[in-house]
């Protein structure tokens, strides 16, 4: 079949992230509606990736777009200096959501850009250089942003000068503390991140910066009693706490912000994603009181041309009203509780190359394992394997897009899906894992 001009334009001129240029074939979106996107060729898939989990009010929301389109008419950019409607509502609406007396918001057009800002902000605030942020995590792919990433992908940028300190994180099922419960696992990491700190010198440190639920790099909910404890820590050596929100935030866990899940109060918090559900792009720093003085009477030193573009801040304006009307955030805790972790569960018992499932709200993760009893990955960390490419084939011949990353594949619906296009698609990720264990350790 003759492949299409958006097909062979893209191969001719389109530069791909993260990617060998050449050996890419990438699927051709044509249009999409709610929790579906068709190809180019007519074939429908289920899309369970929200794309980059961003796309959280699913596809074309009728009142976003409508927004979209009325502020276009209205005003598409002005200055970051002014004022405008867009934006101050913007900023009063994630001053709502916000835990505490965080009031104020700058705002970015990504969510690197704003984790590049809140290292900025705090390294200022302080006076301090280091960062420390975990291994198993993922920030963003500018040069702060990327270093403090702790997954692979920083490996090819990461020439040890951006004063990025990085440490182990809770990880019960791949635990480095030799810990059989999750209680053991929170003390033995809070204590093996103060040991961090002091070895590395308090007067040092600047931030710690923490998804706080980790995203692409496993969605491992940390232990109740882990971020209270990071930011005792905090307090206790006058560190910023970050809490990175871009992923995790605006009802992915099932709460407006992932932190509200663990009663914690940051002193800096980056978002984007869910804040527009991607369909303009828009990220920010909600800054807490204690940095806030540091810039009230003289200049913070950075700023960005698009800060707060009004197009953008009026999709979030009806990105964040839609969810509300429509109870998507409290919908995304009963999905999670009464769908999606009940049937995975079951899936752990049914699968012998799937050896743990974790997760809250619409924001889960399957760990594909050859073994239960070794927990040896069906792919490496920082790659994929036969095996895995073999399940990934198998959702999408039969119409799933899933979210994938080394020997894991992510269950991150659109917060609004209905109840039995989840149910169509746990039905057929049940079935492609099949597929899995005829490569797993029975």
């Amino acid at each position: 079949m003759t492949k299409s001009r958006a097909y062979e334009l893209d191969r001719a001129h389109v530069f791909h992230s993260w990617s060998a240029q050449r050996k890419l074939d990438p699927m051709v979106v044509d249009r999409a509606e709610g929790s579906y996107v068709w190809d180019d060729e007519g074939k429908r898939y289920l899309d369970f990736t929200s794309q980059l989990v961003f796309t959280n009010i699913g596809h074309q929301h009728p009142k976003v777009v409508k927004a979209i389109q009325d502020q276009a008419a209205k005003l598409c950019t002005i200055a970051p200096a002014t004022a405008n409607e867009a934006r101050s509502e913007a900023a009063r609406l994630i001053a709502e959501i916000a835990p505490g007396d965080m009031q104020y918001t700058f705002f970015t057009n990504a969510g690197a850009e704003a984790i590049e800002h809140a290292i900025r902000m705090a390294r200022l605030h302080t006076g301090r250089i280091k960062v420390l942020s975990r291994y198993r995590s993922y920030h963003g792919g500018t040069q702060t942003a990327l270093n403090a990433t702790g997954d692979p992908r920083r490996w090819a940028s990461d020439y040890g000068n951006a004063g990025i300190v990085h440490f182990r994180g809770p990880f019960l099922y791949r635990s480095e503390f030799h810990a059989t419960t999750e209680q053991e696992e929170c003390e033995r990491a809070l204590a093996h991140l103060r040991s961090t700190i002091e070895l590395e010198g308090p007067a040092t440190i600047a931030a710690i910066v923490l998804e706080t639920v980790p995203g692409t790099a496993g969605i491992m909910p940390p232990p109740q009693g882990y971020l209270q404890g990071v930011r005792a820590l905090c307090d206790e050596f006058g560190i910023v706490y970050i809490a990175d929100e871009v992923m995790a935030g605006f009802g992915r866990t099932g709460k407006w912000l992932a932190i509200d899940e663990y009663g914690v109060e940051p002193d800096l918090i980056t978002f984007a994603k869910g804040i527009t559900s991607g369909y303009v792009p828009l990220g920010g720093v909600i800054v807490g009181p204690k940095v806030f003085e540091s810039f009230a009477e003289k200049p913070y030193p950075g700023g960005l041309t698009y800060s707060g573009h009004p197009l953008a801040c009026a999709t979030a304006v009806a990105t964040v009203n839609v969810m509300r009307e429509e109870g998507m955030v409290e919908n995304a805790a009963r999905i999670g509780e009464e769908i999606i972790k009940p049937r995975l569960e079951k899936m752990v018992g049914d699968h012998a190359c799937l050896g743990e499932v974790r997760g809250l709200g619409a924001f889960w993760a399957l760990e594909l394992v050859r073994d239960k009893e070794t927990r040896e990955p069906l792919a490496p960390y920082g790659g994929s394997s036969p095996a895995m490419d073999a399940v990934v084939a198998e959702c999408k011949k039969n119409g799933l897009l899933p979210f994938v990353n080394y020997n894991r594949i992510h269950v991150v619906p659109a917060l609004n899906i209905p109840d039995e296009q989840l149910q169509e698609g746990l039905e057929t990720l049940d079935a492609a894992l099949s597929v899995g264990d005829a490569h797993a350790q029975s």
